[in-house]
């Protein structure tokens, strides 16, 4: 007598196995996404928090009582300094986890003030992070009053150096 051995997986087992996966894949993915936008929101509020610390730095020690009115201005380190802001954040329009950072003034300071690196300098400031699309569902900014604002996509944030027409608050 011959035995016959059936070494393997038949192929409704191997069907089943594919079927579970796909029912965790479909479960999980959303989940994942998620996350990921929320830590690219997390990612912008941290952004728009160097800059306004930087800011606030360099009003205090470099721009004699005035900002600077670009990121530019804040990369740009002093005779024997350091930069105000990271590499990560030294142009305008940047891109940094799925937002686009920016920033700009208002209103320029009198001419008369020299700032103590190159930089243009204004009575104010307003940066604003903007998500690419699927990077986050929220739109972020920070003014001269150090503040995080907010709003909700499709809601664009309204923010110049001194006043929020829209937005709210980040707690």
């Amino acid at each position: 007598m011959r035995r016959t051995r059936h070494d393997g997986f038949t192929l409704v087992e191997l069907l089943m196995v594919v079927a579970i996966i796909g029912i965790i894949a479909a479960i999980a993915i959303p989940s994942l996404l998620r996350a990921r936008q929320a830590a690219n929101e997390a990612s912008a509020i941290s952004s728009m928090r160097s800059i306004s610390s930087a800011q606030s730095a360099y009003v205090a020690s470099c721009g004699n009582g005035y900002y600077a009115t670009a990121l530019e201005v804040l990369a740009d380190a002093p005779a024997g300094g350091s930069p105000f802001i990271g590499p990560d954040l030294a142009t305008t329009n940047v891109v940094k986890s799925a937002y686009t950072v920016t920033m700009a003034s208002d209103a320029a300071a009198p001419a008369s003030v020299v700032p103590c690196n190159v930089g243009p300098l204004g009575t104010g400031y307003h940066a604003t992070a903007i998500p690419l699309t699927g990077g986050g569902s929220r739109e972020f900014g920070t003014n001269a009053t150090a503040a995080i604002y907010f709003t909700v996509s499709p809601t664009a944030i309204a923010i110049t150096d001194r006043l929020v027409p829209s937005g709210s608050p980040l707690q």
